[in-house]
């Protein structure tokens, strides 16, 4: 989708206006898929833009904002410590020398890939003395530029995970190929709908595969279509961003 389709948010209203009209968009289509609306949580994201504006999107009722780079999360965190009932979600790769700012200040996480990860994050939180919701990040379009486990893959790491009693983990979380073809972006929702199901069948004792985070600006009403219960909008609330996907998305 063209990045001109989504004009700059720059006031505490226009900003309320955008969420309300995404919010009605997933209102609708969650109707024409037959689910309840509820069921949907929007979850705003607020990459690229600065703490100062943050303070807009919280006062237009953004109570959790997703990130993508964790150090430029960390850094509006701290500028950002007085609203004390703003809570961070980070969405994108973490590379496990930086865990030590998930484990810190973090609600949720979208992009667990590895065991490895997983041990140093649990670590990190015990230090914390704190628990992390988590959702592992499955590479449904199989491009080499997405990050995620291999499908394949995903029976193994939900059975290990059960061992790491600081991570709450939630379901699974995919990025579908940026095409124009809807019906091959449509495939990677159905992709993780179906493996979300079958790996519940076989999630350790107390985990609860939930959640779907698939869906963003340019896709999400396809994602509800096929089961999403989380959808990840930045640009058609915030505006069209400066730096290219290839930027939060890096090959």
């Amino acid at each position: 989708m063209n990045n001109s389709t989504f004009p700059q948010a720059e006031t505490i209203e226009h900003i309320r206006q955008n969420l309300a009209t995404v919010r009605q968009r997933i209102d609708q289509a969650c109707v024409q898929a037959g689910r309840d609306p509820k069921d949907v949580r929007l979850l705003p994201v607020s990459k690229t833009h600065s703490a100062e504006f943050l303070r807009l999107a919280y006062a237009a009722g953004c109570r959790m904002l997703g990130e993508n780079k964790i150090q430029e999360a960390y850094q509006k965190w701290q500028d950002l410590e007085d609203l004390t009932d703003l809570q961070w979600s980070i969405i994108g790769h973490l590379q496990t020398n930086k865990a030590r700012y998930v484990a810190r200040f973090a609600t949720e996480f979208h992009a667990l890939h590895s065991l490895r990860l997983a041990q140093v994050l649990d670590q990190r939180l015990t230090l914390e003395d704190r628990y992390l919701d988590v959702l592992v990040q499955v590479n449904t379009s199989g491009e080499k530029s997405k990050y995620g486990i291999a499908p394949e893959d995903a029976p193994e790491l939900i059975k290990q995970l059960g061992q790491f009693p600081r991570l709450r983990v939630r379901g699974l979380m995919t990025l579908a190929m940026l095409s124009d073809d809807s019906e091959a972006v449509r495939g990677c929702f159905i992709q993780l709908r179906e493996l979300r199901d079958s790996l519940q069948a076989i999630a350790p004792e107390g985990m609860e595969l939930k959640e779907l985070s698939m869906g963003m600006s340019g896709d999400f009403e396809l994602a509800i279509a096929e089961g999403a219960t989380i959808v990840r909008i930045g640009q058609a609330i915030f505006g069209a961003r400066s730096q290219p996907d290839s930027y939060y998305w890096p090959q």
